[in-house]
């Protein structure tokens, strides 16, 4: 079984006991939170989707931790300009386990 979810503006494909890393979300280690922007379930042969969100579908999982990713640079410039500026970006995750999914 496995479902489809939205979250962060992002698809995400998740399993029963599967770990990811989403955007991060309000909530403290330790933590159920219900992820209800479910697009797609499936479960053996029969595939649920959502129009565009399956009804009744509700994916729990547990918040594992609070992170930031990987910093990254932003690096502007034109050529024969003089313009340059250089930024850096960390972004802030949140990982969680897929504890359970639940139709209807």
């Amino acid at each position: 079984m496995f479902a489809v979810i939205e979250t962060g503006g992002k698809q995400y494909r998740v399993a029963k006991e599967s770990v990811i890393d989403i955007e991060k979300l309000t909530a403290n280690p330790g933590e159920t939170v219900d992820l209800t922007r479910v697009l797609l379930v499936a479960e053996g042969g029969e595939i649920s989707a959502g129009a565009p969100y399956v009804n009744g579908a509700i994916v729990k999982a547990t918040v594992m931790e609070q992170f930031r990713g990987k910093k990254i640079r932003v690096f502007k410039m034109r050529s024969k300009k003089r313009y340059r500026r250089l930024q850096g970006h960390r972004q802030y995750y949140t990982r969680i386990r897929i504890d359970d999914i639940v139709i209807g």
